[in-house]
């Protein structure tokens, strides 16, 4: 049996986003997070110089928001009314692999992230983006969210405990147990384990904030920014952890590490998880979040020197982290044949 779950600087065929609609999640950020979708969106499915495309599905779960949506994108993107609770595809929705050929939907279970955002059709929305992906669905009997689950290509897979082994999703599993269902539905070969995410994620510690594959052997993480960014200690620990790991071919992993947006301040003064880890790549640009923070060029300067083949871009997720996340999450990806 041959499983293809391929890197995400692979080709990609497909991107979904759920659009935001929900006045009573959103507030007076609903426009904003609309305009800040648009513009990092179109950003991901710009065409390569030599022409490669990428399918753009947007979900509208309101009559509003699909209005929205289509004026927003005309015919750049194909806009399907379904009910979901929140926009966080990457977590509701599925895991794409091919097996054997076959395109096929990794659903693991989901749980409102511990239980603490449980919104109707976010338990089901991730069934919807299969069928419209054409792919073949599998279900896992893991709590699990795409954004916890860091791809290299090669059978390797990088998570935290924080997050994976944490009561509120798979109480009574340990990380034997939980590595051996990881392995089984997604072909990974070996799991590496980084112990804390990012301080008030209330993800419980999502791998797409702190760390990414460049490319196989090679990762990304932050440093502090500022003497009093929020994160410094634990963006120090994960990079102290990733030194030692060594990846599912045996390479000792190579870390880079790029500027933190260092303390964002969304108006409460309230630390909040600003990354620019959280970045989508598509055909031409490498999309990354930022934040108004000195952190942000100096970030955009870091990637492009990691990422040569693709033109590494900034856009606002300021509004979008009034939320809790950013493009990643927000986003699920199928990868080309």
């Amino acid at each position: 049996m041959t499983i293809d779950l391929p890197h995400e600087t692979s080709p990609q065929a497909h991107l979904f986003t759920c659009w935001p609609s929900d006045a009573t999640l959103w507030e007076e950020d609903l426009e904003p997070a609309q305009a800040e979708f648009a513009t990092f969106l179109k950003a991901a499915i710009a065409p390569s110089a030599t022409g490669r495309t990428l399918n753009l599905t947007i979900l509208a779960a309101s009559g509003q928001a699909e209005a929205s949506a289509r004026q927003a994108f005309g015919h750049q993107a194909r806009v399907v009314r379904a009910p979901f609770g929140d926009v966080w595809a990457r977590d509701t929705g599925p895991v794409f692999l091919r097996r054997d050929g076959e395109a096929v939907a990794v659903r693991f279970r989901f749980n409102g992230w511990g239980g603490k955002y449980e919104l109707p059709g976010d338990d089901t929305i991730g069934g919807v983006i299969a069928k419209l992906a054409g792919a073949r669905e599998e279900a896992v009997d893991l709590v699990a969210e795409g954004g916890a689950l860091e791809f290299d290509g090669e059978g390797t897979l990088i998570t935290t405990r924080q997050c994976l082994l944490n009561p509120n999703r798979n109480p009574g599993l340990g990380e034997a147990e939980v590595e051996a269902r990881l392995k089984t539905a997604l072909g990974v070969k070996k799991v590496l384990w980084v112990d804390e995410g990012l301080v008030a994620d209330h993800t419980d510690g999502h791998i797409d904030n702190i760390v990414r594959f460049a490319r196989p052997g090679v990762v990304v993480c932050q440093s502090p920014c500022g003497e009093d960014d929020p994160q410094a200690e634990v963006l120090e620990a994960i990079a102290r952890q990733l030194s030692r790991m060594t990846d599912a071919r045996g390479r000792r992993l190579q870390v880079q590490r790029i500027p933190s947006p260092g303390r964002v301040d969304l108006g409460d003064g309230e630390v909040v998880p600003a990354s620019h880890m959280n970045w989508v790549i598509g055909p031409r640009h490498l999309v990354v979040p930022v934040y108004g923070t000195p952190g942000g060029a100096a970030a955009i300067t870091a990637l492009r020197r990691i990422f040569p083949d693709h033109e590494v871009v900034g856009a606002s997720a300021r509004a979008i982290l009034t939320g809790g996340g950013a493009f990643h999450c927000v986003t699920c990806h199928q990868a080309g044949e």
